[in-house]
C-alpha cells in the first residue's frame, strides 16, 4: 500500500506533513489520520505544515472522514496545534479543501501558501508567538 502521506519533524515543534500524489483508499486515508493522532501523544505545541502540492484529490468519503476527524479531535487540536499551513498551488485542491471546512470548521489557525518557505516561516511565527506567551504567564 503506498502512504497517502509522509510525516517529516521538522525543528521547534513544526511537523511536515507532505501528500505524496497515492490515490486515497480508505486503508491509507485511515493510516494518514492515525499517524496525525500519534503526532498530538507527547501531548506538546505543534505546528502541522501540510505540503499539498502533489495531493491528489480524495473522494467524497475521505473528505467526509477527515471533516469527522477534525470534529472528534477539536479539543486536542485546540490544546496543542498552534496552527496549520498549507501548501496547495492547485485550485482544485483548495476547493476540497474548503469543502471540507463547510463540513466541519477548522478548530486551529490556518493559512494557505504557494511555497513551503512562506509556510515554514508561517509556523515558526506561530511556534515562536506561542513561546512568548508562555514566557509571559510563567
Amino acid at each position: 500500500m503506498e502512504a497517502y502521506a509522509t510525516f517529516t519533524p521538522l525543528a521547534g515543534g513544526i511537523v511536515l506533513i507532505r501528500f505524496t500524489g497515492a490515490t486515497g483508499t480508505k486503508e491509507n486515508f485511515e493510516n494518514y489520520l492515525q499517524e496525525t493522532l500519534a503526532l498530538y501523544s507527547e501531548k506538546q505545541p505543534l505546528c502541522l505544515l501540510f505540503d499539498a502540492s502533489q495531493a491528489s484529490i480524495p473522494g467524497a468519503a475521505l473528505q467526509k472522514m477527515q471533516a469527522d476527524w477534525l470534529k472528534t479531535h477539536e479539543a486536542l487540536m485546540q490544546c496543542y496545534c498552534r496552527g496549520t499551513a498549507y501548501v496547495i498551488r492547485n485550485t482544485l485542491v483548495r476547493t476540497v479543501l474548503k469543502a471540507i471546512f463547510a463540513l466541519q470548521r477548522q478548530p486551529v489557525p490556518y493559512a494557505l501558501f504557494k511555497t513551503n518557505e512562506e509556510a515554514l516561516t508561517w509556523c515558526t511565527q506561530r511556534m515562536e508567538a506561542d513561546s512568548s506567551e508562555e514566557m509571559s504567564t510563567s
